[in-house]
């Protein structure tokens, strides 16, 4: 289901908690919800639909959305100051991003995976996850 873009801060700021199988439908509502703006989006955390859940999707190298729950960056390296914007925000940001990230996360069927993404990609990333950590950019 196509679900509203939260712009609400305070909802925002709050960290997201651990996914559970109950709430993998929540993976829906984000493809369903990024394809009806990927005309000007590449990625979205769950709490930009209204679910304070620690799962994201994004547009990946091979321009198909995926969808990973729990992501923890391992390693960032290449740091670079970048504007971003954001759906739930108004305006552009300055931030640091990371030309490359080694994340660990859950699939959905919540095999534990280790992957090196770089380039817009990791920044796609580093951006939904600071969404998952009530970071406002």
């Amino acid at each position: 289901m196509i679900r509203n873009i939260i712009k609400d801060i305070e909802f925002l700021k709050r960290p997201s908690s651990e996914v559970l199988k109950e709430d993998l439908f929540i993976a829906d509502d984000l493809i369903d919800t990024l394809r009806f703006h990927r005309s000007h989006c590449v990625g979205m955390a769950a709490n930009m639909i209204g679910y304070s859940k620690n799962m994201i999707i994004f547009i990946n190298d091979d321009e198909k959305m995926e969808v990973i729950l729990e992501p923890k960056i391992l390693k960032a390296m290449d740091p670079y100051e970048i504007e971003e914007g954001c759906l739930s925000l108004e305006g552009f940001r300055k931030c640091i991003r990371h030309k490359k990230i080694k994340i660990e996360y859950l699939t959905l069927d919540f095999k534990k995976r280790i992957k090196t993404f770089s380039g817009f990609t990791a920044e796609i990333i580093e951006h939904e996850m600071d969404h998952l950590l009530g970071k406002i950019i």
